[in-house]
């Protein structure tokens, strides 16, 4: 038998069934059960074996996926899922990935209708967040190679094309972020050549933001020191609090400054979908270039990265290539330019855009702001409910739907114990961050599961173990 399909299909098919109905049942009963267990050692050791020479029958692999995998998942899809921003998918989803799977895609580029469905959802995109509608972009892993993409293009766009074929050399190029800037934005000037040094992290204020005074004169001191300042990265939404750079007076300097504009909108961008928090982005439309994470508060299965240019022009130029086994044709498989692998490093792309498509159009951008107004609404409650409570402390604004909390009695050791024996116990899984320096529990709602009820669990369970830890209990 020289290909893989079966030779019968019955089985496998009845299989398939099973599969989806076991995934549905599980979607239908999420939060019951631990948020998180730990692995057996047993489990892990199931996956240090050699490589299979012979082949085994896919229910027994199925029933490995039930008893080794599936119990000990990430967590991210129960509502008591808080410590990290990571969304948790939705049943339109799972399906759009069987079917994308089905058709096996490959979405470099060439003529298929996997090209025009990504188009569409750049587009979707670009309009949420007030950028044209003829701004490029592509889809990637995550925001990561989002503000990779995003700096890269800046640079190629400061003048210094010559970059592509000589290097970064003597550019002195330099851009800035506030020091509450995602690590990843960090790493993508050490990635692009440029050193991470080259990326001036400016001081905040009280609400966590990017001060602008320091940043204008930071920029106005590396120039008289002979640097190119070129970029300006705003955040929309910070890692650590849910803080928003002031967008629009960030876009005004990087005009005065004739700086490329580059907005982190990871998981923040989508709040320009709710009426409520939408106002709090103002300035957003103004980028450059944007980043952000459908698989984040867009509920979209892992992963489904996506960054924003607002010329296509300058984006090309930054990642375009003219090669013959890469020939654009005017008819044919090889048309359709230019192709999203014009756009970005990667040739060899899955069809991510399938997922994206059926989330966006199944739920629309009503519903999906009505998912971002509970989510910030839910954070406020928790935030309110700490306030109240006199043994402990809120450690920062509540912009958008990341809380960070302390009971007060506890010190640093007693504390990450805490978050540690919460996650073991199943009941919610924040994270800890530092405000200021101090240790603080973190729950970013980004789950469209989560409710009061959910809140209340945790604060109940972490006043028992705090009580335990003084020993009051």
């Amino acid at each position: 038998m020289a290909g893989l399909d079966p030779e019968i299909w019955d089985d496998l098919r009845a299989l398939g069934h099973r599969m989806l109905d076991d995934a549905f049942d599980r979607a239908m009963t999420m939060g019951e059960g631990p948020v998180w267990q730990p692995m057996p050692q047993e489990s892990r050791d199931h996956f240090r074996q050699e490589l299979p020479r012979n082949g085994q029958d896919a229910g027994a692999l199925y029933e490995q996926f039930l008893t080794h995998i599936r119990p000990y998942a990430n967590g991210n899809t129960h509502p008591g899922f808080m410590g990290w921003v990571q969304g948790a998918g939705t049943p339109i989803g799972m399906l759009a990935e069987l079917l994308a799977a089905s058709l096996n895609d490959n979405c470099g580029g060439r003529d298929h209708a996997a090209i025009e469905v990504e188009r569409q959802v750049i587009a979707w995109a670009a309009e949420m967040v007030g950028l044209p509608r003829s701004a490029s972009g592509c889809l990637v892993t995550g925001s990561s190679l989002a503000n990779f993409i995003g700096v890269i293009t800046a640079s190629r766009a400061a003048g210094t094309s010559a970059i592509r074929h000589a290097g970064v050399g003597k550019s002195r190029l330099v851009g800035y972020a506030a020091q509450t800037a995602h690590g990843c934005v960090s790493r993508a000037f050490d990635l692009a050549g440029l050193g991470s040094d080259s990326l001036r992290l400016i001081p905040v204020d009280a609400a966590h933001r990017m001060d602008v005074a320091s940043l204008k004169r930071r920029i106005h001191e590396d120039r008289a020191a002979g640097y190119h300042p070129f970029l300006i990265v705003g955040t929309a939404g910070s890692v650590d609090c849910g803080a928003i750079d002031p967008l629009d007076l960030l876009a005004d300097l990087a005009r005065e400054e004739r700086c490329w504009f580059h907005v982190d909108g990871a998981f923040g961008a989508f709040a320009c979908l709710s009426a409520q928090q939408a106002p709090l982005l103002t300035g957003i439309g103004r980028a450059d270039s944007l980043a952000l994470d459908f698989h984040k508060w867009g509920q979209v299965p892992y992963d489904a990265g996506c960054v924003l240019v607002r010329d296509p022009a300058l984006h090309a130029a930054a990642f375009a290539q003219t090669l013959h086994y890469l020939t654009r044709a005017d008819r044919g498989l090889a048309g359709n330019a230019p192709w999203p692998c014009d756009f970005g490093p990667d040739l060899s792309r899955g069809f991510r855009a399938l997922k994206v498509w059926m989330t966006l159009a199944h739920y629309g951008t009503g519903r999906m702001g009505e998912m971002v107004a509970s989510c910030c609404a839910v954070a406020r409650y928790l935030a309110d409910r700490v306030e109240a409570m006199p043994d402990y402390a809120l450690m920062a604004p509540v912009t958008l739907n990341i809380v960070c909390f302390r009971p007060l009695a506890l010190d640093e050791a007693a504390l990450d114990s805490l978050v540690k024996d919460l996650h073991e116990s199943g009941i919610a899984a924040p994270s800890t961050t530092r405000i200021d320096g101090v240790l603080a529990i973190r729950a970013a709602i980004v789950n469209h599961r989560t409710t009061r009820r959910t809140i209340d669990l945790m604060l109940e369970a972490i006043d028992g173990m705090t009580l335990r830890a003084l020993g009051t209990a």
